[in-house]
């Protein structure tokens, strides 16, 4: 009997899309992943093992999702393009430990697909091969979320990668970078060619694993709050921060002289910029503002 190849090989991809009639909808940035040394590196960063529970973003025809499939205890998927479902259907009939879910992934209640699906309270996995044009929103949403996660694997376009893993004084250090780092640590596990995609794209993209912060070196008092006073502190890059904390908390004489003295008391020079500060530099200040009843 000759074995079927795997979903994300070249030979099986460009059958499937053939069978189906499919091409790749730009406006929901589609590309469908046809490197299987990608799809399994994918699955080596998340880690996964028969314990784990997945949630995927975005299977597309299935490639990933029969990797995760392999492995896992569960998975469940998120698919928005409603003709996919019959090519999920067909593609990965034989594997009884995955769901697909037609839902907008950005619409979910997680904590309800959660209980519904998997039959532990374990923290999740999840792991997407995500369209450019939104990999931001998903990730905030995951990361102001309630949802507690073992990891997050995500492939993405290699510009907003750097962006996760820069560092002060990068270029692309700014208030993603400060977020994400605050609450993960955070490294390029595999960096992928535009040729391992069907169409191709024309930028890289890499896969990016982020596992929760367990070494922080001072805590924010508020997350809600310090997201918005990072966001805030970089809303104007080419300012300085002093500049930028005067449109977040006013002009007024005595609210500059409290932020003065805040500054003063951490030796922040008011003309740094932004992107010369720590992540701790941002949590020290968010927690002194606060302290000075600026920051609530």
């Amino acid at each position: 009997m000759t074995q079927v190849p795997e979903i994300g090989s070249r030979t099986r991809t460009l059958a499937i899309l053939n069978k189906f009639n499919l091409s790749a909808k730009k406006s929901l940035g589609q590309n469908f992943l046809n490197d299987l040394n990608v799809l399994h590196g994918i699955v080596d960063a998340a880690e996964i093992t028969s314990e784990d529970n997945v949630i995927e973003i975005g299977p597309g025809i299935g490639a990933l999702t029969e990797q995760l499939a392999k492995r896992a205890n569960q998975v469940v998927a998120f698919e928005i393009d409603q003709n996919l479902l019959p090519v999920l259907e067909d593609t990965l009939y034989q594997y009884q430990n995955v769901t697909i879910l037609n839902q907008d992934f950005l619409k979910a209640n997680l904590p309800e697909v959660i209980a519904a699906h998997f039959n532990d309270d374990r923290p999740v996995k999840i792991v997407a091969n995500l369209p450019y044009y939104i990999t931001k929103p998903i990730l905030l949403n995951i990361l102001r979320g309630p949802v507690k996660y073992e990891n997050l694997v995500f492939m993405m376009q290699r510009e907003v990668a750097d962006r996760l893993c820069a560092k002060p004084n990068d270029h692309d250090y700014g208030s993603l970078s400060v977020i994400t780092q605050y609450l993960n640590d955070v490294e390029i596990a595999i960096e992928v060619s535009n040729k391992a995609f069907i169409p191709a794209p024309k930028v890289d993209s890499a896969v990016v694993k982020l596992s929760p912060q367990t070494a922080r070196q001072v805590v924010a008092f508020d997350e809600k709050a310090f997201f918005g006073f990072v966001h805030g502190c970089f809303m104007h890059r080419r300012k300085t921060l002093w500049n930028n904390l005067q449109g977040l908390f006013g002009k007024q004489p005595e609210v500059k002289e409290q932020v003065e003295l805040v500054l003063e008391q951490l030796n922040i020079k008011k003309s740094i910029r932004p992107q010369g500060l720590s992540v701790t530099d941002f949590v020290t200040m968010a927690n002194a503002f606060h302290n000075q009843g600026l920051l609530k």
